[in-house]
């Protein structure tokens, strides 16, 4: 007798019919109980079709950013809770402020500007700095020290936010501290013993206790951080009277020594974490008296560059640390792991709109490899920029006869191509300059001083009456060794920076209205810092990236989509 070839296979045993009954679920060894459907295990989750996956879940989801690292995100739950504490403050004097910390609030940090409201992050993050608001957190003498991330999407004002409750601290802290009070005594003792008729000789002049120990120190990852930051707060000392100071390594050693160890005192230092820790290698001391110590861009300082520096800082400053303060626009997985591990009792004041691109902010595709750009990405850089100047140029600034200038930020992923495409543009008639870690501090600061200014630039429309197109100017190509000729046309109403990431985190670029991206980011993150070049402070903007058939274009097109639905690209 010849045994069929299956025989013995598991996979042709009949299942076991389940038995029914009252004693059907005696001898089993899981509770399969009737009526309660089975949780699907992982593998059959990962095998359900798309379909499936979102007719159960309501609503599509995205394919392609599953690749990119992902971010933290927050629930629609903790969204709603949050918008109903912000609906309760609409004006900065709900806040508990010195007066003449709410009155630079209006006549500095936002002068010229009328009907002025916090913004989302602004009426989370200064109550909660201030220690009005959640009871939830515990007090400062339980703890010892107060741990914050402040997380909002770019442009939402968190540098005020931050800002405020501390130079807010300072101030109160000043009338407590015995060493101030005992210099200031000697001040005036000295002013009077100066004022009498038997003249003694003063003794030698004492430096403030707070010389080279700065009661707040704010961290910023680039030199050009450091001058935006401490120009805020230096504009706000003009009503609060405190001292402050920027150290860089665009200054020399001699101003950074004379700004640090004035004998006048600081109250608040603006630096660089690079220069700040091989400052506290030779003098220990100089954090000592640190009582309020903020990270602003916080992915960028808790990452592997600069992270062994910066957690150095912390830990320096520990022991006078009342506040530490960290800010960002993103959380990516590897930060959010560090301050659960690391800050497990840090309070997150995150806005609703975290790590989503603003709807006013559009998004447009230009496909270089189609007609009539036949895969010259440089030419459809330059044709997108003479689109942008050639449509501003047909319409009248504010005075008549005037027009706008424009001013456009191109990111690309190496620094090596910023000069290059510079040099590119400019011989198509274009006003570009180059932006990356080769440019010099002094021509960096030139460089975005009109970008960082909301004054507008204009320029006689006579000058652009006709401003031609690009098949007027040099041609594409060029045999090697010949150098370009002189452009027959150019855009009078147009700057543009090119410029790598080095440009994309924190620059308050209010001026900006387009930004293209000529290189596709490498991840999410980049995408929301350089989209949020533009639309900052409710402003309405435009980015354009550039794509060939060697980009993902499926990566872009579901970012053009989530922006579109207000989804936040995690």
């Amino acid at each position: 007798m010849d045994l069929s070839s299956n025989v013995a296979r598991n996979e042709m045993k009949p299942a076991r019919r389940k038995q029914d009954g009252p004693f059907g679920g005696m001898n089993q060894v899981q509770a399969n109980i009737r009526g309660v459907p089975e949780r699907p295990s992982a593998m059959q989750e990962r095998r359900t079709s798309r379909r499936d996956r979102e007719d159960t879940r309501g609503k599509k989801g995205f394919k392609a950013l599953k690749m990119q690292r992902a971010l933290t995100p927050v629930s629609y739950v903790q969204r709603t809770s949050i918008k109903e504490r912000m609906a309760e403050v609409d004006t900065f004097e709900i806040f508990p402020l010195l007066p003449a910390v709410q009155e630079s609030i209006m006549t500095q940090a936002l002068e010229g500007m009328v009907d002025v409201k916090p913004t989302p992050v602004q009426r989370l993050a200064i109550p909660a700095l201030l220690g009005t608001k959640d009871a939830r957190r515990k007090k400062v003498g339980e703890k010892g020290r107060e741990d914050f991330l402040i997380a909002a999407e770019t442009g939402s004002g968190k540098t005020l936010s931050y800002v405020i409750p501390t130079i807010n601290a300072i101030k109160l802290s000043e009338k407590e501290d015995a060493d101030v009070a005992a210099y200031e005594a000697m001040k005036m003792e000295e002013k009077l013993r100066a004022g009498s008729s038997d003249f003694v000789p003063p003794p030698v002049d004492m430096p403030h206790p707070t010389t080279g120990r700065p009661r707040a120190i704010i961290l910023v990852p680039t030199s050009e951080l450091v001058a935006q930051v401490g120009a805020l707060v230096k504009k706000l000392s003009h009503t609060v009277k405190f001292r402050s100071a920027m150290i860089s390594s665009a200054f020399s050693g001699q101003v950074i020594r004379n700004r640090l160890f004035n004998p006048r005192g600081i109250d608040i230092l603006v630096s660089t974490p690079h220069l700040l820790s091989s400052i506290a290698e030779s003098d220990p001391n100089i954090l000592s008296r640190t009582t309020h110590l903020i990270i602003d861009e916080a992915d960028s300082l808790l990452d592997r560059g600069f992270s062994p520096l910066t957690t150095a800082i912390i830990d320096r400053a520990t022991p006078s640390l009342k506040q530490l303060i960290m800010c960002s626009a993103t959380i990516p997985r590897s930060m959010d792991k560090l301050l659960r591990t690391r800050y497990s009792d840090i309070h997150r004041i995150v806005t609703p709109n975290l790590h989503a691109i603003p709807r006013r902010v559009q998004l447009g595709v230009v496909n270089y490899d189609k007609t009539p750009y036949q895969g010259n990405k440089d030419l459809a850089c330059a044709d997108t920029i003479w689109s942008i100047g050639k449509a501003a140029a047909d319409h009248d600034g504010p005075v008549k006869d005037m027009m706008d200038v424009k001013r456009v930020l191109v990111f690309v992923n190496e620094r090596e191509k910023t000069q290059e495409l510079a040099k590119y543009l400019q011989t198509k008639g274009i006003d570009a300059i180059a932006l990356s870690r080769d440019t010099p501090e002094q021509r960096q600061s030139e460089m975005l001083a009109s970008f960082t200014s909301s004054t507008p630039l204009s320029v006689p429309k006579t000058t652009a009456e006709h401003p031609g197109s690009l098949a007027d100017n040099v041609p594409n190509y060029l045999p090697p060794g010949q150098a370009a000729p002189r452009p027959k046309r150019n855009l009078p109403n147009m700057k543009v920076v090119v410029t790598t990431d080095l440009g994309s985190r924190g620059i308050d670029t209010l001026a900006v209205r387009h930004v293209i991206l000529y290189d596709v980011p490498h991840s999410t993150v980049d995408f929301i810092h350089r989209l949020g070049r533009t639309g900052r402070m409710g402003r309405r903007g435009k980015g354009i990236v550039l794509v060939g058939k060697n980009d993902r274009q499926d990566i872009v097109a579901e970012v053009k989509e989530g922006m579109f639905n207000g989804q936040a690209l995690i």
